[in-house]
């Protein structure tokens, strides 16, 4: 008798479950635990046995297939896409992977039918939103989501959430930290480079804690001491002009992005000063051109693996269980060279 492929009842037999269980373990179903999990990917392995990933869609009606879709952001390179969001990709494939689905990565597109482009038509059962710009200019989009119904998750700040869950970093929490780590070395004069809007949520709770701990140490949040940035070396080297017409410039700086804190650096040493000696700069992000910036760059990290596989985990539970809770990221301060 001829050797027959290995089913899913071979499995639940040899893994010590029942078939449905494998079924929603090989699914990627939250409901399974990651104990149950990894005896059933543990027996399938053993029994060589292959997920058909079409035909289980098709049962679903599922695509198996997520769509990942950026904001177009202005770059030093054609890329348009900003840097920590790349960052976050490889972590997404690989969480995608490990839950059964592809990933599809494509711009936002600007139309009034992103769900007719996605969801709609069976191209991805879910869709990630990374970057919106301004947040008040997309916010009918998203309006449109929700009223379709529309399986999405928005990378943002998890504090400011109207339309379902979001998963994004602990912006105030980052601002705060290093904040606190400038007025630890003595710096009391301290500007905050970025565009701190209610249509830039993260900036404005990035800022929000940079005045916490202000305010914590006893001193004034001098207005002028802040000036709008977007995430790119341009505009913080924009911003750093902008202070010195405004008056002495200060004793340091906390950028709302590391790009932008970049951009301030270039432009402190083109004014003859030094950093840290005359003016010490922290970023947030962590992106690689940190660790490479003269000096290195003292920033707020993020976490890019465990944002990517967040995000990934937060949409397949809206997907399987129609809903799913804002996760808040903790960050950390990586103290380098110039700070």
């Amino acid at each position: 008798m001829p050797n027959r492929r290995p089913t899913s009842f071979d499995i639940a037999a040899l893994a010590g479950v029942s078939q449905p269980t494998v079924s929603r373990a090989l699914c990627g179903n939250p409901a399974v635990s990651a104990e149950t999990r990894a005896r059933v990917f543990a027996a399938a392995e053993q029994l060589n046995y292959k997920v058909d990933k079409n035909a289980s869609g098709l049962r679903r009606r599922q695509a198996l297939t997520l769509a990942a879709l950026f904001f177009e952001d202005p770059t030093p390179d054609d890329t348009l896409i900003n840097p920590f969001y790349l960052s976050m990709l490889g972590a997404m494939v690989r969480a995608c992977a490990a839950r059964g689905y592809d990933l599809l990565i494509s711009f936002q597109q600007l139309s009034d039918d992103w769900h007719v482009d996605y969801e709609d038509s069976r191209k991805a059962d879910g869709i990630i939103l990374l970057g919106y710009g301004d947040y008040l200019l997309h916010r009918p989009r998203l309006e449109q989501l929700v009223a379709h119904g529309t399986h999405f998750i928005c990378w943002g700040n998890p504090r400011a959430a109207e339309f379902g869950a979001v998963v994004g970093s602990d912006n105030e929490g980052g601002g705060y930290a290093a904040t606190r780590h400038l007025l630890g070395l003595g710096r009391r004069r301290i500007a905050f480079l970025g565009t701190a809007t209610e249509a830039y949520p993260e900036f404005l709770h990035r800022r929000q804690g940079y005045c916490r701990a202000l305010e914590e140490a006893g001193l004034p949040v001098e207005e002028s001491l802040s000036v709008p940035a977007g995430p790119s070396e341009a505009e913080g080297r924009a911003a750093v002009a902008e202070l010195a017409r405004r008056g002495p410039l200060p004793e340091a700086v906390f950028a709302s992005s590391d790009l932008a804190a970049i951009g301030a650096m270039h432009a402190l040493a083109e004014l003859g000063l030094q950093v840290p000696q005359d003016v010490s700069v922290i970023g947030f992000d962590d992106l690689a051109a940190a660790g490479y910036a003269n000096p290195p760059l003292t920033t707020v990290a993020q976490d890019a693996k465990a944002a990517g596989a967040a995000l990934v985990d937060a949409l397949i539970e809206r997907i399987e269980n129609g809903q799913t809770a804002c996760r808040l990221l903790p960050v950390q301060l990586k103290v380098r060279g110039s700070a």
